[in-house]
């Protein structure tokens, strides 16, 4: 039942399926990844239509080593043309690559078992707290200007509404008379928020303050 349905002779009616397969299985993973994460629309019709791509390369190589050689060149000079992802969208780009593979060597039905076991349980993962953090970081960005010195100047306010807190970068701004403060806390509780920042507004002579989630972008691996 999970052998390849392609045998030494290459025929339009197996190519057919093949591709009927990619792109309804790439549809399942576009849909999935479309409703449990935030994208655009040209990723999700690519995850839609990488089954079928990769399918189609496989099918083209065939066991011949130039052309496999010359395909890989071919497609390592993508790399350079596009920005990284995030760690969700290399898993969808993963989880369609490996689609298109075994679609392109005609195992319909183990891409099939494949697409139905691995994205119910990608959906399984989504749907609960799995992976989640028992406490939320937030990350806190500070303005002060040059003339305070920032080392130790908010450890008694740290110490009051935070749990954790770690200083990950300071910067300069407005042609060095500026400093911009950016720290990883943990609230004691959410509600004390506002008065955190109010505290610090005095502090920090009423200057700009950001507090929100933590944003990892394109570093979240």
């Amino acid at each position: 039942m999970l052998n390849s349905i392609i045998t030494t002779t290459f025929s339009i009616q197996s190519f057919l399926i093949c591709i009927a397969c990619s792109i309804l299985l790439g549809i399942v993973l576009a849909w999935i990844h479309s409703r449990y994460n935030s994208s655009s629309k040209g990723f999700v019709m690519t995850i839609a239509l990488l089954p079928a791509i990769v399918q189609m390369v496989i099918m083209l190589v065939n066991g011949n080593l130039g052309t496999g050689v010359a395909v890989m060149g071919a497609f390592s000079l993508v790399r350079f043309r596009s920005i990284p992802g995030n760690a969700k969208e290399i898993n969808s780009i993963f989880m369609a690559m490996a689609v298109g593979l075994a679609t392109g060597t005609g195992f319909v039905t183990a891409a099939g078992l494949f697409v139905l076991i691995v994205g119910g349980v990608s959906i399984l993962f989504h749907t609960t707290k799995f992976g989640e953090p028992k406490q939320r970081e937030k990350e806190l960005k500070i303005t002060i200007p040059e003339g305070l010195n920032y080392n130790g100047i908010f450890e008694d306010l740290f110490r009051k509404y935070t749990v954790k807190n770690e200083l990950i970068k300071v910067k300069t701004s407005n042609m060095g008379s500026l400093y911009k403060l950016d720290y990883r806390i943990i609230l004691r509780s959410s509600d004390m928020e506002k008065d955190f920042i109010d505290e610090l507004r005095c502090r920090n002579g009423n200057l700009e303050i950001t507090c929100g989630k933590v944003t990892f972008g394109n570093d979240e691996l």
